[in-house]
């Protein structure tokens, strides 16, 4: 009989153990929120279904069947129109590059510059200048357009830029180039028009809309159409039928 009672008590104790270690598994799960809420695995970022403003790290795909069908239906809700001409378009119409002094958007006069912000927001392990509470000198950062990890320095600052969602002479041709000067201001700070990412692709997308530039790293591309989407559903900008199109067809339309 003792001997039996022993190994009882080892099977429970396997047993207690196993259902330990599953909830574990559940709680880190839910503490997540999966690659469609929050941030997801191995610091990927977050859903853009799951930040409306911008304000969360990064960029998570979007994958499943029920996140790509919302993405669709965002997307769906975007006018189009012909792209008007580049006359009179220049950076300096948007306000000083990365200027803190702008109403009405996240970071807006919290005395430190929106790049800085930006940096800040995606970036782990994030060191700053001394005495600074705003520059950052080095990070280690997860680019969503080519899906890799990247440390950073101030001193490689090109490595690292910070992509305009909707390119801000994009913007000029769909409509801003008759905004008044404030809002031109707002959408080139605003951080969900923000991603930072690799310089060079960065530099290959120029002013294009998704039809002729999509991020290098598939997986990103419909989260990218719907992080498209929502500058333009905020700003009440159209986008071109051709780019509205290559924006469904990334989330499976």
């Amino acid at each position: 009989m003792p001997a039996r009672r022993t190994t009882l008590s080892a099977a429970a104790v396997f047993l207690i153990s196993a259902l330990v270690l599953s909830s574990c598994s559940d709680d880190d799960r839910k503490a997540d929120g999966g690659a469609s809420a929050g941030a997801g695995a191995a610091g990927r970022g977050t859903s853009p279904l799951e930040n409306p403003d911008g304000t969360k790290p990064g960029l998570a795909p979007l994958t499943s069947p029920e996140d790509q069908k919302a993405g669709r239906a965002l997307i769906a809700k975007v006018a189009t129109a012909a792209a008007g001409p580049k006359d009179g378009y220049d950076r300096n119409e948007f306000g000083p590059a990365w200027t803190d002094n702008v109403d009405g958007i996240p970071g807006g006069h919290n005395n430190c510059d929106t790049r800085n912000d930006l940096l800040a927001r995606d970036g782990a392990a994030v060191e700053r200048k001394d005495g600074s509470k705003c520059v950052v000198t080095s990070m280690t950062i997860h680019d969503p357009y080519t899906g890799k990890s990247v440390d950073w320095n101030k001193q490689q600052a090109s490595k690292i830029q910070i992509d305009h969602v909707m390119p801000l002479s994009y913007d000029w041709q769909m409509g801003a180039s008759k905004w008044e000067k404030l809002k031109r201001v707002q959408i080139a700070n605003d951080p969900l028009n923000l991603i930072p990412a690799d310089g060079s692709q960065n530099a290959s997308k120029g002013d294009s809309g998704p039809s002729a530039w999509l991020p290098a790293n598939p997986e990103i591309r419909c989260s990218y159409a719907v992080r498209f989407a929502q500058v333009s559903l905020k700003y009440q900008l159209p986008v071109t039928e051709a780019d509205k199109k290559a924006m469904l067809q990334q989330c499976g339309g």
